[in-house]
């Protein structure tokens, strides 16, 4: 199978490894400490070396400097290093940073990783805190005074339109949860392990904003997770089976705002994700049809279905049967729902996992893989494919 366009990034680079700390609610170490055990299990699973690593890509929300991070795991020179804005918006995104260099020949190793103690230290779902003035907190400023305060509360703007307008009932949006907790419940590495739930359970969890309920919203998590990134041609030296990045897109849409874009002409989707779905259409020449799994980030779950829409994997207001069918294999790993909250990292080494035939809920012959990041700000997507 061909991934390679003659205008295109796609098949220039590949995953070749991945690493996690165990995901908790109480991780009883630095952040630091966790951004390097990560580092270094992804480092052993690729079989490199640490003076093998020239870049390092990170969220510019990440508390772990580069050169840090780099002492600390004994990596040598840098000639990389790069930040992406936007919380969750950036997981695949440094990914894409980070096949970029290495096609350009900017870097030859480069890993990208994300770690947090986000449910011991600052927990995000707690919403805003003080902040100093800056554009960021005066675009806010327009929806905090009415009560708009935390994420869910930004999120639940739009999935109580998405219900009027399609007719729908927050069972809708159960379907998304109930599915995430059946994949966690077999994972053992998952928080949810053993514990599925049933739309039963999802009806019965307590409100948190209308019309989200406690079981729409992911868990919050402390944890590392690395990914290596290497050329294609170095990766099939390499023990695991490469995971060809196969296109890798960052969007943004009009009238973007940070989960508040209450301005545009509708509500009821994800623009943002729209411009990364064509740009991952077009790019890699393949189409919903082609994919073989979706992990797709899940902080809340209405954006999953409206990512569905968006993507073209269905028709709009469509995406809840969708994902009650399971006509497409979904977060295989238990999502953030279910598995671990790591800002989507979690789930790009998830579809690496199905490429590589690794998997715990390995989808069998699964040979492509769509990734998203964080939707209701701009984010980015990956196809990630495997080689030959």
């Amino acid at each position: 199978m061909s991934v390679r366009k003659k205008d295109s990034l796609g098949g220039r680079a590949a995953v070749v490894g991945i690493g996690a700390t165990e995901f908790s609610k109480d991780s009883g170490r630095s952040e630091l400490k966790l951004a390097v055990e990560a580092v270094r299990s992804a480092l052993d699973d690729a079989g490199l070396r640490p003076d093998d690593v020239d870049g390092l890509v990170t969220f510019t929300m990440d508390t772990s400097p580069e050169i840090t991070v780099a002492q600390a795991v004994g990596m040598g020179d840098l000639s990389f290093f790069s930040r992406v804005h936007y919380g969750g918006g950036a997981a695949c995104a440094t990914v894409q940073q980070a096949a970029l260099a290495v096609a350009s020949g900017v870097a030859e190793v480069v890993v990208c990783y994300r770690a947090f103690n986000e449910r011991s230290g600052r927990r995000f779902g707690s919403g805003v805190r003080h902040r100093e003035p800056s554009a960021e907190g005066a675009a806010l400023g327009w929806s905090l005074p009415f009560g708009l305060l935390t994420p869910a509360s930004w999120v639940a703007m739009a999935a109580q339109r998405y219900l009027h307008t399609y007719g729908l009932t927050p069972e809708a949006f159960g379907q998304v949860a109930v599915v995430d907790r059946k994949y966690a419940a077999t994972n053992p590495a998952a928080y949810f392990h053993g514990r599925p739930i049933t739309l039963a359970d999802h009806a019965a969890s307590r409100w948190i904003v209308e019309p989200l309920r406690l079981l729409d919203c992911c868990q919050e998590t402390d944890g590392g997770q690395a990914v290596v990134v290497t050329s294609v041609e170095r990766a099939r030296d390499l023990p695991r089976p490469p995971a060809v990045i196969a296109a890798a897109a960052q969007g943004a849409g009009r009238a973007q705002e940070q989960m508040t874009s209450f301005y545009r002409d509708d509500l009821i989707g994800l623009p943002e994700m729209g411009v990364v779905a064509r740009q991952l259409w077009r790019t890699s020449g393949m189409a919903p049809g082609d994919m073989d799994v979706g992990i797709l980030y899940d902080h809340f779950t209405p954006f999953v279905l409206m990512q569905l829409e968006e993507f073209g994997f269905c028709e709009p207001g469509a995406a809840a049967e969708f994902v009650a069918k399971e006509l497409l294999p979904l977060n295989t790993h238990g999502g953030q729902l279910g598995e671990a909250y790591l800002h989507g990292m979690n789930g790009v080494a998830e579809a690496v996992r199905q490429v590589r035939g690794t998997a715990v809920n390995q989808i069998p012959g699964a040979a492509r893989a769509l990734v998203t990041a964080g939707t209701g700000v701009p984010t980015s997507g990956l196809i990630l494919a495997a080689d030959g």
